[in-house]
């Protein structure tokens, strides 16, 4: 019987073996190489689907702002919206929290319908004159586009999470011109107490090169302003840590909110593009009985005032109740912007009380509302320094993590996993996402 030749190791076996004998620095090229292919793909394609992406919304709120009647086909465009993604979301229809789960458990492949879906049920919401954001439908597109790679570069489940993660960095950094942030919340967002640093240098190559393909684009981000920041005292440490609490508590209120008109909202109508249909028919005779579209849309405007004249004290609780009853009713977007809103108006009412400058306050409630809500304060704080500057940072970093600690284990994303618990007394919850502790909680009342 003849002896059977020996397999020979292929081309790529005897390069890598090659390049292992050389040391970690050879290794620590290929890794480079390997993800700066990927992650210039990711970035280049995510970037793109962003700036459209913020063309055509700005275009639309134009058009709605113009033609203000338009908000009584709320209704409608809520029913469209409500039949599209019942005959066709499927999985999809998870939004955020199917790109948390297929991080934190891999199984399937995104389905690419997520990023065309999400993008003309955001239009429509804001078209038509629904309270949301913008931030879901960039990380839903950038997640969707980014996980499509997997099958292209035949990726195992641990590189899967990263390819995902990178992508959800690079739609957040795209969106906003934070590609610092960006990064970090891809990092940050899907497990709470925790990051994962092996995924640290693709999801800071992926926001980097989407921001960059934003900006080459042509997108310009809105530019906020803190002229003066004070000298940091032992009063003022104490108000900041004051009005950090108060925006986490605000934060779980907003998280609560949508949860709740959600659960009711599935409770009492069965067929789901019928919620939609309702809800659209309530926020449009609401915006006719206030008789002003301050509180739809992005609110872009109103937020930029916040920075120079005081609001009124309601306009932020006004926010919550008609982004929480649009989302929960089945609309499409993000939460992110409205949490922005949220944070700088309650920030500028509290500058009637609080001795310190409007402008910092209202970037404090900015940021600090979005980290109680999305539990995400390295993100917020390295967010505020993007945007605001370095001189407020030791202001804004304590306000965000005391929002974090005060909105306790609640948030927007009920898929994200408790990683480190907040408080000891809680280390029962490690392991366990939002919904699951939210759940437990209620049966227990």
């Amino acid at each position: 019987m003849k002896n059977r030749p020996t397999p020979q190791p292929s081309i790529l076996k005897r390069f890598l073996s090659k390049a292992l004998s050389l040391g970690e620095q050879a290794m620590a090229a290929l890794y480079l190489l390997k993800w700066l292919v990927i992650c210039v793909l990711v970035g280049v394609l995510a970037g793109s689907a962003s700036a459209f992406f913020l063309v055509a919304l700005d275009w639309v709120t134009n058009y709605r702002e113009a033609h203000t009647s338009i908000i009584w086909l709320l209704p409608l465009g809520g029913l469209a919206v409500g039949l599209l993604y019942h005959y066709f979301g499927k999985r999809a229809a998870l939004g955020n929290n199917l790109l948390l789960e297929e991080i934190q458990r891999p199984r399937e492949v995104v389905p690419f319908r997520m990023a065309p879906l999400v993008l003309l049920g955001t239009l429509a919401t804001h078209l038509f004159g629904g309270s949301a954001g913008r931030e879901g439908t960039a990380v839903q597109m950038g997640g969707t586009i980014a996980d499509q790679f997997t099958h292209v570069f035949r990726l195992r489940p641990r590189d899967r999470k990263v390819l995902i993660i990178s992508g959800i960095s690079a739609g957040f950094a795209s969106l906003f011109g934070t590609p610092l942030a960006g990064a970090v919340f891809g990092l940050e967002v899907f497990i709470l107490g925790r990051l994962r640093y092996e995924a640290l240098l693709p999801s800071f190559l992926a926001a980097v090169i989407a921001d960059y393909t934003s900006l080459a684009w042509g997108i310009d981000h809105t530019h906020y302003a803190i002229p003066f920041v004070p000298e940091l005292t032992l009063s003022g440490i104490g108000y900041t840590l004051g009005v950090g609490a108060l925006f986490g508590l605000t934060g779980m209120a907003f998280a609560k909110a949508t949860l709740f008109f959600g659960a009711q909202f599935r409770q009492r109508i069965g067929f789901p593009p019928f919620r939609p249909l309702l809800g659209g028919a309530v926020v449009a005779i609401s915006v006719w009985l206030m008789g002003t579209t301050k509180y739809i849309g992005l609110g872009i405007p109103t937020i930029l005032q916040s920075f120079e004249q005081a609001q009124p004290w309601y306009t932020a609780f006004v926010k919550i109740l008609l982004t929480a009853f649009t989302l929960g009713a089945g609309f499409k977007g993000g939460e992110v912007t409205p949490l922005f809103y949220t944070g700088a108006t309650l920030g500028s009412a509290l500058s009637e009380a609080v001795p310190l400058p409007m402008a910092l306050l209202a970037g404090m409630g900015f940021v600090a509302v979005f980290s109680g809500a999305t539990n995400t304060p390295l993100t917020c704080t390295i967010m505020a320094i993007e945007l605001f500057g370095a001189e407020s940072s030791v202001f804004m970093a304590l306000a965000c993590i005391t929002a974090y600690l005060f909105s306790g284990h609640s948030g927007i994303y009920g898929s994200q996993i408790i990683g480190s618990p907040k408080f000891i007394f809680y280390g029962r919850e490690k392991g366990q996402n939002l919904t699951a502790i939210n759940t437990a909680r209620r049966k227990k009342k």
